[in-house]
């Protein structure tokens, strides 16, 4: 079977960039191994009429809405490589052997996460330590929160981003950079803590944040607050096709999502990463529908 797209990943960003190419009647394959990088989050924010949508709520609303287009087909498995074979020829083999044929390929397939090294810390991820203070900040609005870090650069920028949402605010270095003489002074100037120790681990219950200790034993008393991470690719596409990368480590693409490869396209989080947002990661799938409805336009008229 020769599809016009075949979508590899199942997140906000192939989800919209299924519907949009859905109603453009054109024949598609949305791969969805449905392994999340917000499986973990109890709600996500920022979508309008979705605000506090469970993420597993979020799908299977799509895939109902989705299942109204004939030529849209979803495959429950894991797709193990690409293969550009001339132009206009993508060939998608699954874990299953089963191999597809496609004239463009979307890469929707999103990121993965490495926390920082401190004990116990994943089990407070998700549920009181998030990631995006623009998704869960107004969920924690004025508690005792902490900045978990180990950049000066992330710890100057985010100290200033989460103040917007709780005055009573402390940042953990977690043995790392140093901040420069003048951030560390305006920080606190607007009275936030910055603690240069390693963190020893945290402490609470049911995923509730209660108290962040040091190496040298201070203890400081925090309900919640935000980490950095390190991002990689859930998936070795972007290698195997040989795909050009941007300056955060995403694939390399235009507002149209198109690549360095020709027919190839990425969206979503695998693409932008920073802000990794579900309502970005919908618009880039939209506008990477777009671009491949477009090619295909043009090859055909």
């Amino acid at each position: 079977m020769r599809l016009d797209c075949a979508i590899i990943g199942g997140g906000p960003a192939g989800l919209n960039a299924a519907l949009v190419l859905g109603r453009a009647r054109r024949k598609i394959m949305l791969f969805d191994e449905n392994k999340a990088r917000n499986a973990v989050t109890r709600e996500s924010h920022g979508f309008i009429t979705r605000d506090g949508v469970k993420p597993a709520e979020f799908r299977a609303l799509a895939h109902q809405e989705l299942s109204k287009y004939p030529s849209i087909t979803i495959t429950p498995v894991k797709v193990t490589t690409i293969e550009k074979q001339g132009e206009n020829c993508f060939v998608v083999t699954t874990e299953a052997g089963e191999r597809y044929e496609a004239r463009t390929v979307i890469l929707a397939t999103g990121l993965k996460e490495q926390l920082p090294a401190i004990p116990g810390i994943a089990d407070y991820y998700g549920r009181s330590l998030f990631s995006c203070p623009y998704c869960d900040g107004w969920e924690l609005r004025d508690q005792p929160l902490v900045i978990i870090t180990d950049t000066a650069e992330h710890a100057f920028h985010m100290g200033m981003t989460v103040y917007q949402w709780s005055r009573d605010l402390m940042i953990c270095m977690n043995g790392g950079e140093k901040l420069e003489v003048e951030q560390a002074e305006k920080l606190r100037s607007k009275g936030i803590q910055v603690f240069e120790q390693r963190i020893k681990g945290l402490t609470g219950s049911e995923g509730r944040l209660a108290c962040v200790i040091l190496e040298d034993g201070v203890e400081l008393k925090r309900s919640g607050g935000f980490v950095t991470s390190t991002w990689a690719h859930t998936l070795p596409f972007a290698d195997m096709l040989g795909c050009e990368l941007n300056e955060h480590g995403g694939i390399a693409a235009d507002d149209f999502g198109r690549t360095n490869i020709d027919g190839l396209y990425a969206a979503g989080d695998a693409s932008v990463i920073i802000p990794a947002q579900l309502i970005a990661a919908a618009a880039g799938g939209s506008r990477a529908a777009m671009g491949v409805n477009t090619e295909l336009m043009h090859a055909d008229f």
